[in-house]
Order: C-alpha cells, then sequence, then structure tokens
C-alpha cells in the first residue's frame, strides 16, 4: 500500500502494496465535501447494557485524540495509500482480515476451508454479521463487492492486482464478462472462491480493502455522496467527516464485541502534533525526527511514554526505466551508489528508520541478511556514471518529484539531490505535488524520478515483489520488465514448499536491487508517543483494525 504522510504536519511519505484513491471513476473525498456540509451525526446505539466494563474487563467509553489526514477516499475498491486505509479498516470488514500479530483471521467470515487441490475456498459467513443500520450481511453482498470493485466502470487502479488470483477477474475488469466466474454463492452463508492456482498467500490477499464489503443499496440510492456516511460493518462508524476532523463512534451492531472506546476524534487541521500532545489534546502521535533527540532523552518526562516498532515498510526512490537518462542501469546504479543510505537512516531520520540494501524489510520472512544491494561508493558512482551511455557530462538537470503534504521527507529529498550534486556534479531540483495527484500521476508512469514508500499489506513476499515488479502487474510504476524476474515470480505464487519459494524470492530480489528501477533507502521504524491511561495499543508493522484493542483507563 502507498504510504502516505503519517500526520499532516511531520511525516514520511513512503508507498506497500495495498492511492489514486478517489481520482478514477468515483469522486475524492475532499471533492464531495466541496458540495456542501456533511451530514449530521447518525446517533450510534450504545451496546446493551449499562455495564462500566465489557467481559473481558476492559473499561468500557471515553474518548481517544489522535492527529490524522483527510483520506483521498473512503471507498475500499478506490483505497491505494495508508492514510485512506486507516480509516477503511475501522469502517469496513472483508471475509477474512489482519490481527496484532499480522496474521490471517475470520472477519465476517467465521470460517473458511480449502480445497484438496488448494484452489477452492469456501467461506461461511457469521450468524451476527451486519452492517451498521443492523441488515445481515449476506454471500450476496460479498459477491457485489467484489464485482465492484473489480468493475471497468468503477476503474479502480488497485482492486484487480489484489484480486486477480480469483478466476474470471481479468476478463470481468477488462469489460468481456458479466460476472467473475470464480464467484459462487450457493446460499445467503456461504460464498465459494475459485483461484487459477493453490497460493499460499490468497488468504491474506483478502485481507486488503478491495475485498471489504460495502452495502450495494446505500451506493445505488446516494451515489457518490455514500462514501461521506458510509454504512459498513466494521468497529466503528463514521459520525462526522469534514476538512478540520474526523469523528468515529463505536459500531454496537459490530459482531462479537464492540470496541470499549465510544469515540475516536482525529485533528487533521490543527498544531503541531507533539505539541498538541504535551499540551494534553491529543492521546497518541508519532515522533517525527526532529523531536527524537529531545525524547529519548532519559531525563524528558516523555521519555517513559515511547513506544517503539519495526515496520514493513521501505523509503525509496522509483525510477521509469523507459524514460531517459534513467533507460541506462548505469545511470540507475551510478545514483543508487552516490547516496549515503546510513546518513539518511541515522542523521536526517534520527534513528527512526534503518538502511535499506534491498526491497524486503527486515522483519519479512524471506528478509536476506546476505544482500549487499548497492552499497554508498561515490568513486563507483562516478565511474558508473561516466561509462554509462549518457557520460560524466551527459546528464540533463534531474527533478526528484515528491507529495507536499509533509515536511518530513523534504529533508530525506534535499539530502538526496545533495549526495547527487556532492558526488556525481549533476544538478538536481524538487518538485512537489498533491497526495492525491500524486498517486493519480504515479499511477500513469509520468514521473521519470519519484520519492515515496511502501509499507506491507499482509506480511508476505508477494506483497512486495509480485505486485510491484512484475512486468505485468498494474503496480509496476516503473515500467519494468525482466523474463528471468517473471519467471521467478510466477514459480513463486504457486510454490507450496517455504524454503523454495524463499530461494526464488531472494534470487528475484537481487535482480531488481541489480537493475535498479528502484533505489531502496531506509526501512521504518514507527516511534509513537502514547498516554499512560491509553491501554491495548501496540506499535504495529502494518495497518489493520487496531482501534477496536485500544481502552483509556483514567
Amino acid at each position: 500500500m502507498s504510504r502516505a504522510a503519517r500526520s499532516t504536519s511531520v511525516a514520511i511519505l513512503l508507498l506497500a502494496s495495498l492511492l489514486l484513491a478517489g481520482c478514477i471513476g468515483t469522486a475524492s473525498l475532499e471533492g464531495l465535501l466541496g458540495r456542501g456540509n456533511s451530514p449530521a451525526p447518525t446517533a450510534v446505539p450504545r451496546a446493551e447494557g449499562s455495564e462500566e466494563t465489557w467481559p473481558d474487563g476492559r473499561p468500557l467509553g471515553g474518548t481517544l485524540r489522535l492527529s490524522g489526514g483527510l483520506p483521498p477516499t473512503l471507498d475500499p475498491a478506490m483505497a491505494q495509500d495508508s492514510t485512506s486505509a486507516e480509516y477503511i479498516v475501522h469502517l469496513f470488514s472483508g471475509l477474512v482480515r489482519l490481527d496484532a500479530e499480522l496474521e490471517v483471521v475470520g472477519d465476517l467470515a467465521e470460517g473458511w476451508e480449502v480445497s484438496a487441490d488448494g484452489r477452492t475456498y469456501t467461506f461461511r459467513l457469521r450468524e451476527d454479521a451486519r452492517f451498521a443500520d443492523g441488515r445481515p450481511i449476506t454471500s450476496a453482498d460479498v459477491v457485489y463487492s467484489l464485482e465492484r470493485a473489480c468493475s471497468p466502470a468503477l476503474g479502480s487502479p488497485v482492486a484487480a492486482s489484489y484480486l486477480n488470483d480469483i478466476i474470471g477477474v481479468a476478463a470481468y475488469a477488462r469489460g468481456e464478462a458479466e460476472g467473475i466466474s470464480g464467484l459462487r454463492a450457493p446460499s445467503a452463508e456461504v460464498v465459494e472462491i475459485a483461484i487459477d492456482a493453490p497460493k499460499a498467500y490468497f488468504a491474506a490477499k483478502l485481507t486488503y480493502p478491495a475485498a471489504f464489503v460495502v452495502d450495494r443499496e446505500q451506493i445505488e440510492a446516494q451515489g457518490d455522496r455514500w462514501m461521506v456516511q458510509p454504512n459498513g460493518s466494521g468497529p466503528f462508524v463514521l459520525s462526522e467527516v469534514s476538512r478540520e476532523r474526523i469523528v468515529l463512534e463505536r459500531n454496537a451492531r459490530y459482531y462479537g464485541l464492540p470496541p470499549a472506546l465510544d469515540r475516536v476524534e482525529y485533528v487533521i487541521t490543527g498544531g503541531f502534533p507533539i505539541t498538541m500532545y504535551e499540551n494534553d489534546e491529543l492521546d497518541i502521535v508519532e515522533v517525527p525526527p526532529s523531536e527524537m533527540e529531545r525524547m529519548s532523552d532519559p531525563e524528558n518526562p516523555l521519555h517513559d511514554e515511547l513506544e517503539m516498532a519495526s515496520e514493513l515498510s521501505v523509503l525509496y526512490l522509483g525510477v521509469n526505466v523507459n524514460l531517459p537518462p534513467y533507460d541506462d542501469p548505469d545511470v540507475r546504479r551510478a545514483l543508487a551508489r552516490a547516496i549515503d543510505k546510513a546518513k539518511i537512516a541515522d542523521l536526517v531520520l534520527q534513528g527512526s528508520a534503518t538502511p535499506a540494501d534491498g526491497i524486503l524489510p527486515p522483519s519479512m520472512p524471506d528478509y536476506d541478511p546476505s544482500l549487499a544491494g548497492l552499497p554508498y561508493d561515490p568513486d563507483a558512482a562516478r565511474a558508473l556514471l561516466a561509462g554509462s551511455d549518457y557520460g560524466a557530462e551527459g546528464l540533463p538537470p534531474l527533478v526528484l518529484v515528491t507529495s507536499g503534504t509533509s515536511g518530513y521527507p523534504d529533508a530525506v529529498t534535499e539530502a538526496v539531490l545533495s549526495f547527487f550534486e556532492d558526488n556525481l556534479g549533476v544538478e538536481a531540483t524538487i518538485h512537489q505535488v498533491e497526495w492525491g495527484d500524486f498517486l493519480r500521476d504515479m499511477n500513469a508512469q509520468r514521473y521519470p524520478l519519484y520519492l515515496t514508500g511502501w509499507i506491507a499489506d499482509y506480511p508476505d513476499s508477494e506483497n512486495f515483489l509480485d505486485l510491484l515488479f512484475h512486468s505485468a502487474s498494474s503496480q509496476n510504476h516503473m515500467g519494468y520488465a525482466n523474463a528471468r524476474v517473471d519467471g521467478l515470480l510466477e514459480a513463486a505464487r504457486v510454490e507450496q514448499d517455504p524454503e523454495e519459494r524463499t530461494r526464488l524470492y531472494r534470487e528475484a530480489e537481487r535482480i531488481i536491487v541489480e537493475e535498479s528501477p528502484w533505489i531502496p533507502l531506509t526501512h521504518g521504524v514507527r516511534i509513537s508517543l502514547v498516554k499512560p491511561y491509553v491501554q491495548g495499543f501496540g506499535s504495529t508493522s502494518a495497518i489493520f483494525p487496531w482501534l477496536a484493542q485500544v481502552y483509556v483507563e483514567r
């Protein structure tokens, strides 16, 4: 999933598997807000009973205050960025989801079975699966949602990439079929999904928002405006959305045990998040690099409120291999070897990241600790550039495109440009664009050189390597194509032996790093400040409905 800024004022722009969200085939959320005021908040019924704690002992009630961003979309089928996904995973449910350990668990499905040949998944829906308005969720809702996500009329830039293992998705997405042939609803409680080959990661792909269930009746009745107050099925409902704040409230009709929190308030526009935290206006914030030294001081009272976790993410330079001068692999390698990644991680990002030798983050199962990548070597960089088709003096001024939503990536961008200028003698400038426009143009492969990042949708190498580098993937934004890499990735899709699958992915990663359609820079470390009365929070390496586990204990 494309990794967006972590807050509206300090954050890092990163890109995963999991958009142009809302810019193709559906209105953007910001555009909808421009058409008038958002609806009055819907009263959310309090869960039955007036007990002060849930049966599991969590105190009931309270409001959690967070710093947030205005998402490009709240349509699960269109979401490709982490800002949108943060809200969507709390407002909607799919057949399955990720838990706090990033394991695939049942969501709307109470369980599932896989056929002996590994090609048919049979999901059984929960009896208490409901939309927020109380209407039961049936297998027809699941089939509708998956087909809507992949429909050519909607034009999602990501849905087919995540669901294309299902038989018939490709033909349906091209407008060559009236439905997805691999989907069946033999009864109201059962959904059958047939895939093209046994694939170990398939259930994990269904945790991506494109597979979440939406309300057909609402969408057909309200058109684009359904997004402003969606009738979802997640642990929370949207009670208020504006350019100033987004408010979620407990969905009392959520299956099982609803969240303990009454409300979650995301501040969209406000002061500096760290300052707001220190003034007791926010309960959880992420710590930007500029504050790391101060917060890491054991004498600082806030030091004991720090929480840290490695993140399944990678910050990188994307390079369009079909546009000059980047069509020469030696130019790309020269750029890679001109960048001191350790200095970016340790000095620019103040320890909130680690240097990236390859694409896969260290916490990924197939991470290769022996992969050296293209290490920092200015002399080698200059030699590569001199031996390229363009020569040492033949490069035009470089333009590095970033999203202009945050001051945090600016420091990284400026460091990268200084490396290019100091080590290669190449003039380089920054071009900033808005997040939604950045995603749109990246999808269209309009940028020769850009800075972004990726955060895992699910902890499988397919989500990084196959989704982003296979020549036929719509998420391959660099125009990269290598027949050997394609063959390795295709073999890994169906390989059932974990060790052989690891070998295939590692070989593919080595080739990709050497050819440099990406220049990996750093892997993220998520560092947060958390008020002592906030319980149940744990920094995580991916996006899942974490708010359902949080409670306040004052």
